[in-house]
């Protein structure tokens, strides 16, 4: 199962490494924050040597498509899920002004001024009862 998230780059946590019977193995996890109506903030790890490289290129705060898997297993009878990134890119964050902004044309969270908008006088009734 591959899906894919569209965020901007919260937090990189420190990389971890260790030493298991199969060999070295390093990880680091990141906190990346979907861009939608109610934006989500979603921790997401990359494992391997390279990945965690590939990380460590990235600013915070850059805009990123993450492709990544979905695991749980069981240990002493409880459930652990693992929300594994395979791929991570870079989408453009620099505005046409570039200043560091969204992309233009890109769906900001609460990009609708309307949804503050308190006064029930000034919505249209199109119920159909």
């Amino acid at each position: 199962m591959a899906l894919e998230l569209t965020g901007k780059l919260l937090q990189k946590m420190p990389p971890q490494s260790g030493q298991s019977a199969k060999g070295a193995w390093s990880k680091q996890e990141f906190v990346l924050e979907t861009q939608e109506s109610y934006p989500r903030k979603v921790c997401l790890s990359v494992w391997g040597a390279d990945k965690v490289a590939e990380l460590g290129a990235i600013a915070e705060g850059e805009v990123l498509k993450v492709s990544f898997n979905l695991e749980s297993r069981s240990f002493n009878e409880r459930w652990y899920t693992d929300v594994r990134a395979w791929r991570i890119e870079r989408l453009n964050t620099m505005n046409q002004e570039g200043d560091g902004a969204y992309p233009p044309n890109h769906p900001l969270p609460y990009s609708d001024p309307g949804y503050l908008d308190t006064d029930a006088s000034s919505e249209v009734d199109d119920l159909p009862f």
